[in-house]
């Protein structure tokens, strides 16, 4: 058996596809795109799609981490999993119309909260093909300020994210 070396990108059949990150005596640390780090035996059964020589670690495992994470944002459209606010979990919209003979409509919130992650994660995967275009730059500039401004029409939706850190930000006051 020939040992896979850091960077060696495998096909497991529980964890899915995967990037070895580390390697010790007994086990492959291995990155997954659906399920993160996991350890399997370095006998473990799994395809190999390209394997990676050398078997010294001359980076650690964050820098390795953090690499593998910026490399899947920008060349995958895997969304990251962004949890909604507790308090709407289960809850529904109803949409009223002004005649009040016409049917509601009730939205489960949870299905509404995906469909705008969607569109932020849309929105993000459009930003990064802008920034490496052929564009010149001042074309560049252009589109990533209507990309700003749509941001700016979404913070509306900002009171179901349950993190800050994932809301929609517009333009900044000047």
């Amino acid at each position: 058996m020939k040992l896979l070396g850091i960077g060696s990108r495998i096909d497991h059949s529980e964890y899915g596809k995967g990037v070895i990150t580390n390697v010790t005596s007994q086990h492959y640390w291995v990155t997954f795109i659906d399920n993160g780090l996991e350890t399997i035996d370095l006998d473990s059964e799994f395809n190999i799609i390209e394997a990676a020589d050398g078997d010294v670690d001359t980076v650690s495992f964050f820098e390795v981490e953090t690499s593998l994470v910026q490399i899947l944002k920008k060349w995958s459209d895997v969304s990251e999993v962004v949890p909604i606010a507790d308090k709407w979990k289960g809850g529904t919209m109803l949409l009223q119309p002004a005649d009040r003979s016409l049917q509601n409509k009730e939205v489960p919130i949870d299905t509404f909260f995906h469909k705008i992650t969607m569109v932020r994660d849309r929105l993000r995967v459009m930003e990064q093909r802008i920034n490496s275009s052929n564009l010149d730059e001042q074309g560049k500039i252009d589109l990533q300020q209507y990309i700003t401004r749509i941001y700016g029409s979404l913070t509306t939706f900002n009171v179901l994210f349950k993190s800050k850190s994932h809301q929609f930000v517009g333009q900044k006051g000047k």
